[in-house]
C-alpha cells in the first residue's frame, strides 16, 4: 500500500478541498435545480465544520442513503442519468460525496482531479469570456490543495498565499494551452455531442401563443450581431425574418407546414444590403434574415415564404453572410395557395370575426382602407404596451380588443392578423427580432433576445406581402427606439442608461471572444498559415508544428529552469578548478579528504609548487571560515592564482 493511502490528511489540505468544491459547486450553480444546489451546499458546509471541530470520520451507514438520494433527485428533475445536465448535475453531487469519505492524501488526490473536470463542464453550459475567465480562477483552489500535499513543503502562514503559486502555474501553462488551441486538428461535431434541445433556453420558435413571448422579451441575452457592407439601416427597417406563421386554432399561431419544398416567392428587390451575421447557439435551424432576403448562405434553404433554414441545427456560434432588399415586391401576382393565408378557427373569437367582416361590408374592395382602419383602431382605441397583460381565455382577442386592451407585439400582430382575415385579406404572422443596439465603437448592431418581435404581412394586390406592423401603432417608440423604449422599467437593465451603455460596450470584447476563440473551427484553422503563403494546411502538418512547438516549449524551459539555478559559491568554483590542474599532474583529490589536507598533500607531492599551493589553501581557508563576507580582494586573489597555476609535470 502507498504512502498516500494511508497519510492523514491535514487541516490546511482539508480547508482547500472544501474550497475547491464550494467553488465548482458556485460555478454550476446557474443551471443547477435550486433545491437540489443548495442541499449540496449545506452538506459541504457541515462535513467541513465537522471534520474541522470534531476530526471525525463521516459515519458509514449515511453515505449510501445521500448516494441513492441523488440519483433519485437526479432521475426526477431529468428523467435519466445521462445527458448534459444530469450528467454534470450527478458529478457534482457525486464530488461532495467524495469529500465526506477524504481523510487521507490519496483522497484528496483522486477528488481534485474530478474537481478540475467538473470545472471544465460548466464550459458546456457557457463558453463566453466571463465564464472562461471564471473557469480559470476556479482551477486556483483544486492546484493549491494538489500543491499542499507535495510532502515536506512549507506551510504559509494565511490560506491567501496557498493560491497565489496557482496563478504562476496558469500563467506558464498559458502558452501551452495557447499553442494546442491552434494546432490540436479541430472535430468536425462536438466531443460531447449534440445537446439536449429539452435542456436548452426557450427562444424563437415556430408557434406563437399570446403570452408566451413574454420570456424570451425578458431575456436579455445577445442573439445575434450583424455588421453591414456601409452604412446600417435606419430603425424602422432592422426587421429580422425569422418565422411565418400561418396556422391559427384560436390558440397559438403555428408555421404552415405546406410550402416545404416549393420555390422561393418572386421578389423585385428596390434596393440592397450587403450584411455578415454571428448567430448565438439557437438549437433550430432557422437563420434569421434582414427582410426580405435575396438567397440563401451555404449549407441552408430558401423556403416558400422567404425563410431561411440551415441544414442542421445551429448548437454553435454560426457565422454567414447574406444580400436583403430594403425595398421590395413580395409575389405581386396572386400564388397558388392563397387560401391558406384566410384559414379562420371555428368557433372561436366570434366578436373579432364580427368586426373584420364589418369592415369588409363598410369599405368595399378598398383593402388598403381595410388596414388603416384596424390600425386607428389600436392606436385611437385605449390600447396600451405593456409585457405583463392580464390574463386572457378562451377566446382571447375578444378578451383583448373588447376587455383588456394591453399587451404587446404578439397580441397586437394576432388580433391584427385575425382582423384581416376576417376581412377577406390573406394575411400571417412574421416573428423574428425588430430594432437592436448600434456599437459604434465595433461598427455592428448587437441584436438581444429582448429584441424579439412579431408583426404581420398582408397581401395587397399590385403590391404583394406588404409588412404591417401593428405595434407601431400603439407604442411606436418600440420601433424607432428599440425594446428598452417600449418597456421602460419592466427590463432590469434598462432602469439605468449607465449600465446599459457599459454593458453594449462590454458586448465588443464578447464579440471578439467569440470571433477569436469561439468562431475558431476546423475551416479558420485549415488556413491558418494563408498569411505565409500555404493556403490549406494538412493534419499532419498541423502535427508536426505541434510537436515541434511542444519541443521548443521544453527547450525554453529548461534554458529558464538552467538561468535560475543556484549559483556556485565563486571560492568554491576556483577550488574546483585547482583540484582538475593537480589531478592532471597526478594529484587527485580523495573522496574523505577536505580542502586543507588534500592541498597540503599536493604541496608535498609538487615541491616545486609547495609555496605556491599553501598560499592558495590560505586565500581559501580565509574566504570560507574567516569572515561571514568573503572579502572581494582575496577572492580575486585565490582565483588569479589558481588561473596561474602553472601544470608542470605528472607524478609517477
Amino acid at each position: 500500500m502507498s504512502a498516500a493511502a494511508t497519510t492523514p490528511l491535514d487541516r490546511r489540505s482539508f480547508d482547500l478541498a472544501a474550497l475547491s468544491t464550494a467553488v465548482v459547486i458556485a460555478l454550476h450553480m446557474p443551471h443547477l435545480p435550486w433545491w437540489l444546489g443548495a442541499p449540496l451546499m449545506l452538506i459541504l458546509g457541515l462535513r467541513w465544520w465537522q471534520r474541522r471541530n470534531h476530526r471525525a470520520h463521516a459515519p458509514a451507514w449515511l453515505k449510501l442513503p445521500l448516494l441513492a438520494l441523488l440519483v433519485l433527485a437526479v432521475v426526477e428533475q431529468y428523467g435519466n442519468l445521462f445527458g448534459q445536465e444530469p450528467g454534470t448535475t450527478l458529478a457534482i453531487g457525486l464530488l461532495v460525496m467524495k469529500l465526506l469519505e477524504t481523510e487521507t492524501v490519496r483522497d484528496a488526490r483522486v477528488g481534485m482531479g474530478f474537481a478540475c473536470f467538473a470545472l471544465m463542464a460548466a464550459l458546456l453550459f457557457d463558453q463566453g469570456l466571463a465564464a472562461t475567465g471564471a473557469v480559470a480562477l476556479g482551477l486556483l483552489p483544486p492546484l493549491a490543495t494538489l500543491r499542499s500535499l507535495e510532502p515536506g513543503r512549507r506551510v504559509p502562514a494565511t490560506l491567501w498565499r496557498e493560491l497565489l503559486p496557482g496563478i504562476a502555474l496558469l500563467a506558464i501553462a498559458l502558452p501551452l494551452a495557447m499553442l494546442a488551441f491552434l494546432l490540436v486538428p479541430r472535430l468536425s461535431s462536438p466531443l460531447w455531442g449534440s445537446p439536449n434541445r429539452s435542456e436548452q433556453r426557450s427562444g424563437l420558435a415556430d408557434s406563437m401563443t399570446p403570452s408566451g413571448f413574454s420570456q424570451v422579451l425578458l431575456d436579455d441575452s445577445p442573439a445575434l450581431r450583424v455588421s453591414f457592407d456601409g452604412p446600417p439601416p435606419p430603425s424602422g427597417q432592422r426587421y429580422f425574418r425569422a418565422y411565418v406563421l400561418g396556422f391559427y386554432d384560436g390558440t397559438s399561431w403555428t408555421a404552415d407546414r405546406g410550402i416545404g419544398g416549393q420555390p422561393p416567392a418572386s421578389l423585385q428587390a428596390a434596393g440592397t444590403v450587403r450584411y455578415r451575421v454571428s448567430l448565438e447557439p439557437t438549437h433550430q435551424r432557422v437563420l434569421p434574415s434582414l427582410d426580405m432576403p435575396l438567397a440563401a448562405p451555404a449549407d441552408a434553404s430558401l423556403l416558400r415564404d422567404r425563410v431561411i433554414v440551415a441544414d442542421k441545427p445551429v448548437d454553435s456560434l454560426r457565422d454567414y453572410s447574406l444580400t436583403s432588399a430594403t425595398h421590395y415586391l413580395l409575389e405581386p401576382q396572386p400564388g397558388r395557395g392563397q387560401a391558406r393565408w384566410l384559414q379562420l378557427p371555428d368557433g372561436f373569437d366570434p366578436r373579432t370575426l364580427a368586426l373584420g367582416r364589418s369592415w369588409r361590408r363598410q369599405q368595399g374592395d378598398d383593402n388598403a382602407a381595410i388596414v388603416r382602419t384596424a390600425l386607428a383602431l389600436f392606436h385611437d382605441g385605449g390600447f396600451r404596451y405593456t409585457l405583463a397583460p392580464a390574463p386572457l381565455g378562451r377566446d382571447a382577442m375578444d378578451d383583448f380588443l373588447f376587455g383588456t386592451r394591453e399587451g404587446f407585439c404578439e397580441h397586437y400582430a394576432s388580433a391584427f392578423t385575425l382582423l384581416m382575415r376576417a376581412a377577406g385579406i390573406p394575411a400571417r404572422v412574421v416573428t423574428g427580432y425588430q430594432g437592436g443596439y448600434w456599437n459604434a465603437m465595433g461598427s455592428y448592431l448587437l441584436v438581444r433576445n429582448s429584441d424579439a418581435h412579431a408583426w404581420s404581412e398582408v397581401w395587397l394586390a399590385g403590391r404583394g406581402w406588404v409588412r404591417v406592423d401593428p405595434t407601431a401603432a400603439v407604442r411606436p417608440q418600440r420601433i424607432s427606439l428599440g425594446a428598452d423604449a417600449a418597456t421602460p422599467g419592466q427590463l432590469p437593465w434598462y432602469e439605468n442608461g449607465w449600465l446599459q451603455s457599459l454593458r453594449n460596450r462590454w458586448d465588443i470584447v464578447n464579440r471578439w471572444w467569440n470571433l477569436g476563440v469561439n468562431g475558431f473551427d476546423a475551416l479558420r484553422q485549415r488556413g491558418l498559415l494563408k498569411p505565409f503563403g500555404i493556403s490549406e494546411v494538412e493534419t499532419s502538418t498541423l502535427a508536426l508544428l505541434l510537436a515541434a512547438s511542444c519541443v521548443l516549449a521544453m527547450l525554453i524551459g529548461l534554458a529558464w529552469v538552467w538561468r535560475k539555478r543556484e549559483p556556485e559559491d565563486a571560492a568554491l568554483a576556483a577550488l574546483h578548478r585547482l583540484e582538475r590542474k593537480l589531478a592532471r599532474m597526478g594529484v587527485t583529490r580523495r573522496t574523505s579528504e577536505g580542502p586543507r589536507d588534500f592541498l597540503q598533500r599536493a604541496a608535498r607531492s609538487l615541491p616545486a609548487q609547495h609555496g605556491r599551493l599553501m598560499e592558495l589553501m590560505h586565500h581559501y581557508l580565509e574566504l570560507r571560515y574567516a569572515h561571514n563576507e568573503p572579502k572581494t580582494e582575496s577572492l580575486r586573489a585565490l582565483q588569479r592564482g589558481v588561473r596561474d597555476f602553472p601544470v608542470s609535470r605528472v607524478v609517477k
